[in-house]
């Protein structure tokens, strides 16, 4: 499982999602930051209905924010 975690600096959700991501057996992730890593033009580009940070993509997919995550790997893993 590929993991790309689009978040922010003093973000604790984004934090969480570091966690989760750390903890999921079989999974690699890879962090990315508003500002160095992306814009937030290139955010709306992938990810159109964002409205909190951060925002994450599963194996290339757009899974969501934070909530959508944590759902999406209690039932996938």
């Amino acid at each position: 499982m590929n993991i790309e975690i689009f978040g922010k600096d003093q973000c604790p959700f984004c934090t969480q999602a570091i966690n989760i991501a750390e903890e999921t057996e079989g999974a690699s992730y890879v962090y990315k930051k508003l500002g160095e890593d992306f814009t937030r033009e290139e955010l709306f580009e992938i990810f159109p209905t964002a409205r909190t940070f951060p925002q994450i993509k599963v194996n290339g997919k757009v899974v969501g924010g934070f909530v959508d995550f944590k759902e999406y790997i209690k039932d996938n893993v």
